[in-house]
C-alpha cells in the first residue's frame, strides 16, 4: 500500500523524514507552534535545493486534524522518553485506529515506548540517519506485541524510501549507536591526554582511516545534548568535556559552538 506519511516534529530529522517520504507519498508535518512552522518550512526548502525531489505533497501545520488522513505516523522530537509518550497521546486522538506508530529514538527502548503509547501491536522504532536524504540504512526495532502487519508495512516503507533496513533487538543504542558513541568519546579523552587539538585528530581520522566526517565533527552534527543523552542511556562513559560544553548551551553545530566553531 501507499502510505500518508504524517511526521510529528520540525526539527532536521523531521524535515529530513518528509523530504524522503515525499518522493513516495504525501507527506504531513505537524510543528507545533507557527514558528516551528516556519522553520520547517525553511529547512525543507533548503534541503529540496541539493536535491530532485518534489514536495508539493508536503503539507506543514500546526492542526492535529490533519492527521486523520495519516496511515502512517512518525514521531520525530527530542530524546526524551516522556516527551515522546506526550506526543503520541496527542497523536493518538486523531490518528486513524489503523495507523503505524513510529518512534525515531536513536537509543531509547521500544518496548517502554510502544507501552506508553498505548499502541503496541501497531508500534515501531524506525531510527533514521542524520542527513536522512543520504544516509542509507534504517533501524527497524520491533516491540514483542508488534502485528505482522506493522512488520510488513514498515519494512515496505523503507524499501520505498530505498533505504536498507536490518531489524535488531530492543537494546540501548541498537547497533550504530552502541559502537559508536564509545568511540566518539575516547576521542575526546584523547584530545584531554594527548593536547591534540579536535581539528587535527578528525583529520587523523578522515585521512588515516576513511571516515567522511571526523569524530569532533559528529558529536556536533548530532549535537553535545543528544550524544550525552545517547551515552547515558546506553552507559557509556560520558566525558566532563561533554558535560561542561552541555552546561555552556554550547551544543555543536546548531548553536555554532561546541568542540568546533561553525560560525564562519
Amino acid at each position: 500500500m501507499t502510505e500518508t506519511v504524517a511526521v510529528a516534529g520540525s526539527g532536521t530529522i523531521a524535515c529530513g523524514i518528509a523530504v524522503t517520504a515525499a518522493r513516495t507519498s504525501d507527506v504531513i508535518l505537524l510543528a507545533r507552534s507557527e514558528a516551528s512552522a516556519d522553520r520547517a518550512r525553511a529547512s525543507i526548502d533548503k534541503q529540496v535545493g541539493k536535491l530532485d525531489v518534489d514536495v508539493s505533497g508536503v503539507t506543514v501545520t500546526t492542526d492535529p486534524q490533519e492527521l486523520t488522513r495519516a496511515t502512517y505516523v512518525i514521531e520525530a522530537v527530542s530524546e526524551d522518553p516522556a516527551t515522546k509518550v506526550g506526543v503520541f497521546a496527542q497523536l493518538l486522538e486523531h490518528a486513524p485506529a489503523d495507523a503505524i506508530l513510529a518512534t525515531t529514538t536513536s537509543s531509547l527502548s521500544i518496548e517502554e515506548l510502544a507501552q506508553g503509547a498505548g499502541a503496541a501491536e501497531r508500534f515501531v522504532g524506525l531510527h533514521v540517519f542524520n542527513p536522512v536524504t543520504k544516509m542509507e540504512l534504517i533501524e527497524l526495532i520491533f516491540p514483542s506485541t508488534a502485528s505482522d502487519t506493522t512488520k510488513e508495512r514498515s519494512r515496505a516503507l523503507a524499501a520505498a524510501w530505498g533505504k536498507t533496513a536490518v531489524e535488531m533487538p530492543d537494546m540501548p543504542g541498537f547497533v550504530v549507536n552502541k559502537l559508536l558513541f564509545p568511540f566518539l568519546f575516547e576521542a575526546v579523552r584523547l584530545k584531554e591526554q594527548s593536547g591534540l587539538s579536535a581539528k587535527d585528530i578528525d583529520t587523523c581520522m578522515q585521512l588515516g582511516a576513511g571516515q567522511p566526517m571526523g569524530p569532533f565533527a559528529l558529536l556536533d552534527f548530532v549535537g553535545l545534548d543528544v550524544s550525552k543523552a545517547i551515552g547515558e542511556v546506553i552507559g557509556a562513559d560520558v566525558p566532563q568535556a561533554v558535560d561542561d560544553l552541555v552546561a555552556e548551551g554550547k551544543l555543536g553545530r546548531k548553536t555554532g559552538e561546541g568542540f568546533l566553531d561553525w560560525r564562519r
